[in-house]
Protein backbone atom coordinates (compact mmCIF):
# COMPACT_ATOMS: atom_id res chain seq x y z
CA UNK A 1 0.00 0.00 0.00
CA UNK A 2 1.21 3.45 -0.85
CA UNK A 3 -0.79 5.09 1.92
CA UNK A 4 -1.34 3.68 5.38
CA UNK A 5 -5.00 3.60 6.35
CA UNK A 6 -4.11 3.96 10.02
CA UNK A 7 -1.63 6.71 9.33
CA UNK A 8 -4.10 9.53 8.88
CA UNK A 9 -3.91 12.21 11.55
CA UNK A 10 -5.90 15.38 11.77
CA UNK A 11 -4.67 18.93 12.03
CA UNK A 12 -6.61 22.16 11.70
CA UNK A 13 -8.72 21.59 8.55
CA UNK A 14 -6.05 19.17 7.34
CA UNK A 15 -5.89 15.44 6.81
CA UNK A 16 -2.32 14.21 7.24
CA UNK A 17 -1.54 10.95 5.46
CA UNK A 18 1.66 9.05 6.24
CA UNK A 19 3.26 6.64 3.78
CA UNK A 20 5.02 3.50 5.08
CA UNK A 21 8.30 5.26 4.21
CA UNK A 22 7.57 7.92 6.84
CA UNK A 23 6.63 10.72 4.43
CA UNK A 24 3.70 12.94 5.40
CA UNK A 25 1.30 14.60 2.94
CA UNK A 26 -1.33 17.13 4.02
CA UNK A 27 -4.70 17.45 2.28
CA UNK A 28 -7.06 20.34 2.99
CA UNK A 29 -10.49 19.29 4.27
CA UNK A 30 -13.62 20.98 2.95
CA UNK A 31 -15.51 23.04 5.54
CA UNK A 32 -19.28 23.13 6.18
CA UNK A 33 -19.85 26.35 4.20
CA UNK A 34 -18.21 25.11 0.99
CA UNK A 35 -19.89 21.72 1.28
CA UNK A 36 -23.27 23.42 1.71
CA UNK A 37 -22.73 25.48 -1.45
CA UNK A 38 -21.79 22.34 -3.39
CA UNK A 39 -24.84 20.52 -2.01
CA UNK A 40 -27.09 23.46 -2.95
CA UNK A 41 -25.76 23.40 -6.53
CA UNK A 42 -26.40 19.65 -6.72
CA UNK A 43 -29.89 20.17 -5.29
CA UNK A 44 -30.64 22.56 -8.15
CA UNK A 45 -29.49 19.94 -10.66
CA UNK A 46 -31.65 17.27 -9.01
CA UNK A 47 -34.63 19.66 -8.88
CA UNK A 48 -34.22 20.40 -12.57
CA UNK A 49 -34.02 16.70 -13.46
CA UNK A 50 -37.09 15.94 -11.34
CA UNK A 51 -38.95 18.74 -13.09
CA UNK A 52 -38.13 17.26 -16.49
CA UNK A 53 -39.37 13.84 -15.34
CA UNK A 54 -42.56 15.38 -13.95
CA UNK A 55 -43.31 17.24 -17.16
CA UNK A 56 -42.73 14.12 -19.21
CA UNK A 57 -45.11 12.09 -17.06
CA UNK A 58 -47.79 14.78 -17.34
CA UNK A 59 -48.30 13.77 -20.95
CA UNK A 60 -49.24 10.19 -20.01
CA UNK A 61 -51.09 10.67 -16.74
CA UNK A 62 -54.42 10.33 -18.57
CA UNK A 63 -53.64 6.60 -18.81
CA UNK A 64 -53.61 5.99 -15.07
CA UNK A 65 -53.08 8.89 -12.67
CA UNK A 66 -52.19 6.69 -9.66
CA UNK A 67 -49.69 4.67 -11.69
CA UNK A 68 -48.06 7.82 -13.06
CA UNK A 69 -47.70 9.26 -9.54
CA UNK A 70 -46.12 6.02 -8.33
CA UNK A 71 -43.68 6.08 -11.25
CA UNK A 72 -42.81 9.71 -10.47
CA UNK A 73 -42.02 8.83 -6.83
CA UNK A 74 -39.75 6.02 -7.99
CA UNK A 75 -38.04 8.26 -10.54
CA UNK A 76 -37.56 10.97 -7.92
CA UNK A 77 -35.88 8.47 -5.61
CA UNK A 78 -33.64 7.20 -8.41
CA UNK A 79 -32.63 10.71 -9.43
CA UNK A 80 -32.00 11.86 -5.86
CA UNK A 81 -29.81 8.86 -5.00
CA UNK A 82 -28.61 7.81 -8.43
CA UNK A 83 -27.29 11.24 -9.39
CA UNK A 84 -24.61 11.56 -6.66
CA UNK A 85 -23.71 7.85 -6.71
CA UNK A 86 -23.28 7.75 -10.49
CA UNK A 87 -21.29 10.98 -10.77
CA UNK A 88 -19.08 10.33 -7.73
CA UNK A 89 -18.21 6.94 -9.21
CA UNK A 90 -17.66 8.17 -12.78
CA UNK A 91 -15.91 11.42 -11.77
CA UNK A 92 -13.86 9.84 -8.97
CA UNK A 93 -15.54 11.51 -6.02
CA UNK A 94 -17.09 14.56 -7.66
CA UNK A 95 -20.57 15.76 -8.58
CA UNK A 96 -21.46 18.90 -10.52
CA UNK A 97 -21.51 20.94 -7.30
CA UNK A 98 -18.25 19.49 -6.00
CA UNK A 99 -16.53 20.04 -9.32
CA UNK A 100 -17.63 23.68 -9.44
CA UNK A 101 -16.33 24.37 -5.92
CA UNK A 102 -13.19 22.25 -6.22
CA UNK A 103 -14.21 19.49 -3.79
CA UNK A 104 -13.68 15.73 -4.01
CA UNK A 105 -14.71 12.72 -1.93
CA UNK A 106 -11.87 10.37 -1.01
CA UNK A 107 -11.18 7.48 1.33
CA UNK A 108 -10.26 8.75 4.80
CA UNK A 109 -7.11 6.64 4.81
CA UNK A 110 -5.96 7.69 1.35
CA UNK A 111 -6.84 4.40 -0.33
CA UNK A 112 -8.79 4.05 -3.56
CA UNK A 113 -12.43 5.11 -3.16
CA UNK A 114 -14.71 2.10 -3.66
CA UNK A 115 -18.18 1.96 -5.15
CA UNK A 116 -19.49 0.56 -1.85
CA UNK A 117 -18.27 3.62 0.04
CA UNK A 118 -19.88 5.95 -2.49
CA UNK A 119 -23.20 4.10 -2.34
CA UNK A 120 -23.21 3.91 1.46
CA UNK A 121 -22.44 7.59 2.08
CA UNK A 122 -25.19 8.63 -0.33
CA UNK A 123 -27.81 6.20 0.93
CA UNK A 124 -27.29 7.66 4.41
CA UNK A 125 -28.17 11.13 3.12
CA UNK A 126 -31.71 10.41 4.30
CA UNK A 127 -30.43 10.21 7.88
CA UNK A 128 -28.19 13.27 7.50
CA UNK A 129 -31.13 15.19 6.04
CA UNK A 130 -33.29 14.78 9.14
CA UNK A 131 -35.37 16.50 10.31
CA UNK A 132 -34.97 18.94 7.39
CA UNK A 133 -32.29 20.88 5.50
CA UNK A 134 -29.54 18.47 6.57
CA UNK A 135 -29.71 19.46 10.23
CA UNK A 136 -28.29 16.15 11.49
CA UNK A 137 -25.57 16.15 8.84
CA UNK A 138 -24.74 19.80 9.48
CA UNK A 139 -24.34 19.27 13.22
CA UNK A 140 -22.14 16.23 12.54
CA UNK A 141 -19.97 18.30 10.18
CA UNK A 142 -19.43 21.02 12.74
CA UNK A 143 -18.62 18.59 15.58
CA UNK A 144 -16.47 16.20 13.54
CA UNK A 145 -12.71 16.76 13.52
CA UNK A 146 -12.65 15.56 9.92
CA UNK A 147 -15.66 17.64 8.84
CA UNK A 148 -17.63 14.45 8.19
CA UNK A 149 -21.38 13.99 8.10
CA UNK A 150 -22.78 10.70 9.38
CA UNK A 151 -22.66 9.15 5.92
CA UNK A 152 -18.94 9.95 5.69
CA UNK A 153 -18.25 8.50 9.13
CA UNK A 154 -19.95 5.21 8.32
CA UNK A 155 -18.44 4.93 4.83
CA UNK A 156 -14.96 6.00 5.96
CA UNK A 157 -14.77 8.96 3.57
CA UNK A 158 -13.81 12.62 3.76
CA UNK A 159 -14.33 15.56 1.42
CA UNK A 160 -11.19 17.49 0.53
CA UNK A 161 -10.58 20.82 -1.16
CA UNK A 162 -8.77 19.84 -4.33
CA UNK A 163 -5.83 21.98 -5.33
CA UNK A 164 -5.18 22.66 -8.98
CA UNK A 165 -2.47 20.23 -9.99
CA UNK A 166 0.17 22.60 -11.31
CA UNK A 167 3.78 21.82 -10.52
CA UNK A 168 6.45 24.48 -10.22
CA UNK A 169 9.21 24.13 -12.78
CA UNK A 170 12.22 22.39 -11.25
CA UNK A 171 15.40 22.82 -13.33
CA UNK A 172 16.46 19.43 -14.74
CA UNK A 173 20.02 18.22 -14.53
CA UNK A 174 22.10 18.52 -17.74
CA UNK A 175 21.92 14.76 -18.35
CA UNK A 176 18.18 14.42 -17.66
CA UNK A 177 16.19 13.09 -20.61
CA UNK A 178 13.58 15.47 -21.97
CA UNK A 179 11.66 12.93 -24.05
CA UNK A 180 8.53 11.36 -22.51
CA UNK A 181 8.11 7.97 -24.19
CA UNK A 182 4.67 7.47 -22.61
CA UNK A 183 3.21 10.18 -24.82
CA UNK A 184 3.86 7.95 -27.86
CA UNK A 185 0.84 5.89 -26.76
CA UNK A 186 -2.06 8.39 -26.75
CA UNK A 187 -4.74 5.76 -26.03
CA UNK A 188 -2.85 4.53 -22.96
CA UNK A 189 -2.08 8.11 -21.91
CA UNK A 190 -5.79 8.94 -22.08
CA UNK A 191 -6.62 5.87 -20.01
CA UNK A 192 -3.99 6.90 -17.44
CA UNK A 193 -5.60 10.34 -17.09
CA UNK A 194 -8.97 8.72 -16.49
CA UNK A 195 -7.70 6.08 -14.05
CA UNK A 196 -5.38 8.07 -11.79
CA UNK A 197 -7.18 9.40 -8.73
CA UNK A 198 -6.77 12.97 -7.53
CA UNK A 199 -5.23 11.64 -4.31
CA UNK A 200 -2.54 9.66 -6.16
CA UNK A 201 -1.74 12.62 -8.41
CA UNK A 202 -1.50 14.90 -5.38
CA UNK A 203 0.86 12.53 -3.53
CA UNK A 204 3.02 12.10 -6.64
CA UNK A 205 3.19 15.87 -7.10
CA UNK A 206 4.25 16.35 -3.48
CA UNK A 207 6.89 13.63 -3.84
CA UNK A 208 8.34 15.26 -6.97
CA UNK A 209 8.43 18.73 -5.44
CA UNK A 210 9.89 17.54 -2.12
CA UNK A 211 12.21 14.83 -3.44
CA UNK A 212 15.34 16.67 -2.23
CA UNK A 213 13.98 16.64 1.34
CA UNK A 214 14.12 12.82 1.38
CA UNK A 215 17.17 10.71 2.11
CA UNK A 216 18.30 8.41 -0.72
CA UNK A 217 16.72 5.14 0.47
CA UNK A 218 13.31 6.58 1.51
CA UNK A 219 13.20 8.51 -1.78
CA UNK A 220 13.76 5.30 -3.77
CA UNK A 221 11.06 3.50 -1.75
CA UNK A 222 8.55 6.33 -2.20
CA UNK A 223 8.98 6.44 -5.97
CA UNK A 224 8.88 2.64 -6.21
CA UNK A 225 5.56 2.64 -4.38
CA UNK A 226 4.24 5.44 -6.57
CA UNK A 227 5.42 3.62 -9.70
CA UNK A 228 3.53 0.50 -8.65
CA UNK A 229 0.37 2.53 -8.17
CA UNK A 230 0.64 4.08 -11.64
CA UNK A 231 1.24 0.63 -13.16
CA UNK A 232 -1.93 -0.62 -11.49
CA UNK A 233 -3.81 2.07 -13.42
CA UNK A 234 -2.28 1.41 -16.86
CA UNK A 235 0.43 -0.94 -18.12
CA UNK A 236 2.64 0.59 -20.81
CA UNK A 237 4.63 -1.59 -23.24
CA UNK A 238 8.09 -2.63 -22.09
CA UNK A 239 9.75 -0.57 -24.81
CA UNK A 240 8.08 2.58 -23.46
CA UNK A 241 9.55 2.19 -19.97
CA UNK A 242 12.85 0.45 -20.76
CA UNK A 243 15.70 2.18 -18.97
CA UNK A 244 13.47 4.48 -16.95
CA UNK A 245 14.21 4.89 -13.27
CA UNK A 246 11.19 4.69 -10.96
CA UNK A 247 11.49 8.41 -10.30
CA UNK A 248 11.59 9.25 -13.99
CA UNK A 249 8.63 6.91 -14.66
CA UNK A 250 6.56 8.68 -11.99
CA UNK A 251 7.59 12.05 -13.42
CA UNK A 252 6.49 10.98 -16.93
CA UNK A 253 3.18 9.59 -15.63
CA UNK A 254 2.53 12.83 -13.80
CA UNK A 255 3.32 14.81 -16.94
CA UNK A 256 0.71 12.74 -18.80
CA UNK A 257 -1.89 13.23 -16.04
CA UNK A 258 -1.30 16.98 -16.03
CA UNK A 259 -1.87 17.16 -19.76
CA UNK A 260 1.68 17.32 -21.02
CA UNK A 261 2.95 19.96 -18.56
CA UNK A 262 6.74 19.81 -18.38
CA UNK A 263 7.81 18.54 -14.97
CA UNK A 264 11.56 18.87 -14.59
CA UNK A 265 13.35 16.60 -12.14
CA UNK A 266 16.85 16.86 -10.85
CA UNK A 267 18.49 13.50 -11.17
CA UNK A 268 15.38 11.88 -12.64
CA UNK A 269 16.77 10.78 -16.00
CA UNK A 270 17.11 7.33 -17.50
CA UNK A 271 19.15 5.01 -15.37
CA UNK A 272 19.21 7.47 -12.46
Amino acid sequence: MLVSGAGGQIGVNKLAIHTPEGVRFDLALAGPATRFLAWFMDALVIYGAAGVCGRGLNYVQFLNRDLVQAVFVILLFLVTIGYPITLEWMWRGQTVGKRIFGLRVMDAGGRRLSFGQIALRNLLRFVDGLPLLYLVGGVALVLSKRCQRLGDMVAGTVVIRQKKLVLPMIPPSPDAAQFNSLLEYPHLAARLRQSVSAGLAQVAMEAVVRRDELAANPRIEVFQALGEKFRECVKFPDEAVAGLSEERFVRDCLEVVLGGTKVGLRGGGRGA
